[in-house]
């Protein structure tokens, strides 16, 4: 259904670019009553089922979507620092505060998955284009918190928080940050 959807959008994005940037010039160029070439119906063709196809999948998924009580996602790779949204781990003690480490990342979706989110706030779901962008952003940005964090060698980040801004429709930042802390043995 996946692949069904992304053909729907690749259809789409590449009949809107045809007749925006092909078909608009054409008609200007040639400005009295010609015959409409079969490039351009083939480019408003592709735009309009497109935006079919993408209709279709989404509403196809809503039908079979089902809520289910799952277990979280995956736990992350082990890292080789610990973070706490906490400023104490129990049984050890903070020795040295190294200072704060931070991640930060602005991760977008292309014009086809933003097409398949705008249609799924019409018919209704999780906007799951957006959510997997998010949880690629958050995994980037911890990675990057946690890298700067061995650099200085801590063997934590204490009192992890995140933080998203929306940057332009489709793009959104995400910073993670925290303390670099030694712990006792």
């Amino acid at each position: 259904m996946k692949i069904v959807r992304t053909v729907g959008s690749l259809a789409f994005v590449l009949g809107l670019f045809v007749a925006i940037f092909a078909g608009i010039p054409w008609a200007v160029i040639v400005a009295h009553d010609p015959p409409v070439p079969w490039w351009l119906r083939t480019a408003v063709f592709c735009l309009l089922g497109g935006i079919l196809v993408v209709l279709a999948t989404v509403a196809l998924e809503q039908k079979k979507a089902k809520p289910s009580a799952q277990a979280p996602g995956t736990p992350a790779p082990d890292r080789p620092v610990i973070l706490l949204n906490s400023d104490r781990l129990p049984g050890r003690e903070v020795t040295e505060v190294l200072g704060l480490v931070q991640g930060h990342t602005v991760f977008a979706i292309w014009l086809g998955k933003d097409l398949s989110a705008l249609v799924r706030l019409i018919v209704g779901g999780e906007l799951t284009e957006y959510t997997e962008m998010m949880g690629r952003a958050r995994a980037t940005a911890t990675d990057r918190m946690a890298a700067e964090a061995v650099a200085m060698g801590a063997d934590a980040i204490i009192n992890v928080r995140y933080m998203t801004t929306s940057v332009v429709a489709s793009a959104a930042e995400l910073l993670a940050y925290g303390t670099a802390v030694r712990l006792s043995e």
